[in-house]
């Protein structure tokens, strides 16, 4: 089908970022920034969740809860964000192919919705089980939005910027974790009158993505790859392009959908069969691992007690803790800056790196803190700059490897593998560490800095550098890399291998 041509009159760059930067942000505040903000604000009300489990069921027994079972019960309100990000993040690769990247965050919104109705109503309908249910329900909106939000900025952004707008995923997250505790503070919602609102403050960022990202285009590449629409996809490009020459690109889209052409939606099982993206699919388990398992959560949970043994007044260790979120945000806008400049290795490379000096010095403070009275500072210093180096690359860079080194056909169903890898990791995690903490005590990190190590030796050796490379040219890559005795001649198709005049 012979591809109609862009217009060619020029277009500010400015209008081309502008729009960038209202997609990014639309697709963000109902995105990605919904997972840190429930995931940092349910720390603020945790005493008082616990003593309305206990005087609920002190209500309906005339008996008061245990405290063994008043602490379970908090550990299922707790881990059931987890269980419901394993659920969404199954749900989004079908979502993201039925209805499209943009259709899928807004219909995602109906899981908040549902989700604020039933915190609102907990306390006066005298039922815990309301907020259980309704931590599920964030935790599936939190797995949806955590694939789909980057697979949809990945595909909307021209190559020049996609590494940027898609670490604008891993912003959202960190302005989510830093506005959910500011908004938990004891003199804003974290009150022990507060609390339902405080968990339903979600609906927020919920209800201004429901206004904003429909006035915003579908992504280009799924309309013309996905549904065959050339005009759907010619305009979607112009609105964020601008009203220059598109031709070039909507070519490059062409040229993809015709290697792509023929091959059905991957499922997630079928992308371990395929010998074409055994490469792939072993990064993507190695590097999304490595980012679970690095101890940068572990390093927040550990933070209280750190700052607590620092000196820090115990009604001042929430502030101290804003600092911990403050770090992660200011380094992933610098890493959103500088990514296109320096590209995807450098940055995972020197992230891990400097987590395991970080986290060796942190090991020896908590070892000495007790024989030298400024270790516990030193401590504190470690902490930040950990989580710093965390954001540099890890938190970021890993989140877009699925859209950059899969095709059309196979990112839903990688970013599947992603999502579940990093729900079920962020389970054992926060299972596993309070054991950790018993059994190693102050080295505690040894294990972590292990996986820091490996994280980078992986990446150094194994990863392909994508700045600045089209979809095909990084499939084409992959490919060769795959197949070292084909490297000469033949393009990747999927599964197949095609000849270049094909196309």
């Amino acid at each position: 089908m012979p591809l109609p041509q862009a217009p060619s009159t020029g277009s500010p760059l400015m209008a081309q970022g502008r729009v960038l930067l209202l997609t990014a942000c639309a697709a963000g505040i109902g995105g990605t920034f919904q997972f840190g903000y429930n995931l940092s604000i349910i720390n603020a009300p945790t005493v008082y969740i616990q003593q309305f489990t206990n005087a609920t069921w002190r209500a309906r027994t005339g008996q008061p809860l245990p405290d063994h079972l008043v602490l379970l019960m908090w550990s299922l309100i707790v881990s059931l964000y987890s269980l419901g990000g394993l659920l969404g993040a199954l749900l989004a690769g079908p979502l993201a192919i039925m209805l499209g990247r943009k259709k899928s965050l807004l219909v995602n919104n109906v899981f908040v919705v549902a989700a604020v109705f039933l915190f609102g109503f907990s306390r006066k309908a005298g039922s815990f089980e309301m907020i259980m249910l309704g931590r599920l329900l964030v935790g599936v909106s939190a797995g949806v939005s955590m694939n789909i939000q980057p697979m949809y900025l990945g595909e909307s952004a021209p190559k020049e910027f996609r590494g940027a707008v898609a670490m604008s995923s891993s912003i959202f997250t960190a302005l989510g974790i830093v506005m959910g505790q500011v908004v938990g503070l004891s003199e804003l919602l974290g009150s022990p009158e507060s609390w339902p609102l405080l968990l339903s403050s979600c609906l927020v960022p919920g209800v201004l993505q429901l206004a904003s990202l429909p006035l915003l285009p579908e992504s280009p590449r799924y309309l013309l790859i996905d549904c065959g629409d050339t005009d759907a996809c010619l305009a979607a490009l112009q609105r964020l392009r601008g009203d220059g020459d598109v031709a070039t690109e909507l070519a490059e889209l062409a040229e993809e959908r015709a290697a792509c052409q023929g091959g059905h939606a991957r499922r997630p099982w079928e992308l371990f069969q395929d010998p074409a993206l055994r490469r792939q699919v072993v990064t993507l388990l190695v590097l999304g691992s490595a980012m679970e398992l690095c101890g940068n959560d572990s390093v927040y949970a550990y933070a209280s007690s750190v700052f607590q043994e620092a000196g820090v007044p115990a009604e001042k260790v929430q502030y101290a803790i804003i600092g911990t979120g403050s770090c992660e945000l200011l380094t992933a806008v610098v890493s959103c800056v500088v990514i296109e400049r320096v590209g995807r290795r450098v940055l995972l490379m020197g992230g891990y790196f400097l987590m395991t000096c970080w986290g060796s010095i942190f090991t020896v403070a908590l070892c000495l803190q007790s024989s030298f009275p400024w270790m516990p500072y030193l401590a504190v210093s470690c902490i930040f700059a950990f989580i710093l180096s965390f954001g540099i690359g890890p938190a970021g860079v890993t989140g877009i490897l699925a859209t950059e080194l899969f095709d059309q056909t196979a990112r839903p169903a990688a970013y599947m593998v992603c999502g579940a890898l990093l729900w079920i990791m962020l389970f054992l995690v926060g299972l596993g560490f309070p054991f950790i903490m018993e059994g190693l005590s102050c080295f505690l990190f040894i294990p972590f800095l292990l996986i820091c190590i490996c994280g980078a030796v992986y990446t150094a050796f194994f990863l392909p550098e994508t700045k600045g490379k089209t979809f095909l040219e990084i499939s084409e890559e992959l490919h060769r890399l795959n197949f070292p005795a084909h490297s000469q001649g033949p393009r990747w198709k999927g599964p197949e291998v095609i000849q270049a005049t094909e196309l």
